[in-house]
C-alpha cells in the first residue's frame, strides 16, 4: 500500500499520516504500507513506487488519503501513476477510491466531537460541518450533501462550510445558525490532519462563537478502518474472476 496524503509544510500534518498508518499496519500486519505526499513533504508518491519497482515489488495499491475527490485524485495522482507506467511498465498500479464520502467518516466525526464535550446527535446543537474547501464543484457539493444526511442523526442542524475556495466561511456558517436561534453551534472539522487549514478553521469558528471546534480526524480508529476497507475493496475488484 502506497498511502498518498495531501503534505503540509507543518510538521504535525506528517506526523499524525504516520500515525494513522501506523494503526493501519495493526490492523493489516501482512501488507506493507507506505507514506507519501503530494505537496511540501517528502517522500513523493513517484519516488516511492520507484523504489518498490526497484525492489522487485510487481503490483502497487495507491491509496489517496483525501477526505473528497477533487483536483488531486482526479489530475496530480493519475499523473504520477503516467509517469511511473512509463518508468516501470511491470509494475501493476491500483488507485483506492479516496476515503470520503464513507459513514465511517461521519463516526469519526462523531468521536472527535464527543471527545471535545458534544453528545452525537444532541438535539440543542448545531453543527457547522467544515471542510477545507476546494475549486472543483462537484467535491463542494459532496460535503453539502454529507452536511444533509448527518442532520438525519439527530442535530438540531447541519451546514456546510469551506474554510478556502468557497462559501460559507465557517465564521458566517456559525454566525448565521447562532442568528436563528441555536442555542450551542459545534464545528466538525472534516479535515484530516493538523495544519493551517486546522487552526484557520479553529480561531475563525472561535471567534465567531462556536462553543466547540473539533480537532482533525487524524488516526480516529474509523479512519484507520475505512484505509483497510478502501485497499480491500480495491483488491477484491481487480482480482475478481473473469465471467466464464
Amino acid at each position: 500500500m502506497v498511502a498518498v496524503a495531501h503534505g503540509s509544510r507543518d510538521p504535525r500534518a506528517a506526523a499524525t499520516v504516520a500515525e494513522l498508518l501506523d494503526a493501519v499496519r495493526a490492523r493489516r500486519p501482512d501488507v506493507p504500507v507506505h507514506a507519501s505526499f503530494l505537496d511540501h513533504a517528502p517522500p513523493a508518491p513517484d519516488r516511492v513506487l520507484d523504489g518498490l519497482a526497484q525492489d522487485g515489488a510487481d503490483e502497487a495499491v495507491v491509496l489517496p488519503l483525501l477526505l473528497t475527490a477533487a483536483y488531486h485524485s482526479k489530475t496530480d495522482i493519475p499523473g504520477v501513476l503516467d509517469r511511473v507506467r512509463r518508468r516501470h511498465p511491470r509494475l501493476r498500479r491500483h488507485t483506492a477510491a479516496t476515503l470520503g464520502p464513507h459513514p465511517l467518516l461521519m463516526d469519526a466525526l462523531e468521536r472527535r466531537l464527543s471527545e471535545a464535550g458534544v453528545e452525537p446527535g444532541d438535539p440543542d446543537t448545531a453543527v457547522v460541518l467544515v471542510s477545507a474547501g476546494s475549486s472543483d464543484a462537484s467535491a463542494n457539493a459532496t460535503i453539502w450533501r454529507l452536511a444533509r444526511e448527518w442532520r438525519a442523526r439527530g442535530w438540531r442542524g447541519v451546514v456546510p462550510a469551506f474554510a478556502s475556495a468557497s462559501r460559507p466561511t465557517p465564521a458566517e456558517a456559525v454566525a448565521a445558525l447562532l442568528d436563528a436561534g441555536a442555542p450551542r453551534v459545534a464545528v466538525a472539522s472534516y479535515i484530516l490532519a493538523p495544519g493551517y487549514f486546522a487552526d484557520k478553521v479553529r480561531a475563525e469558528s472561535l471567534a465567531a462563537g462556536a462553543a466547540v471546534v473539533s480537532p482533525a480526524l487524524g488516526a480516529a480508529p474509523e479512519v484507520a478502518d475505512l484505509v483497510v476497507h478502501r485497499y480491500d475493496q480495491v483488491l477484491s475488484t481487480v482480482r475478481q474472476p473473469a465471467a466464464v
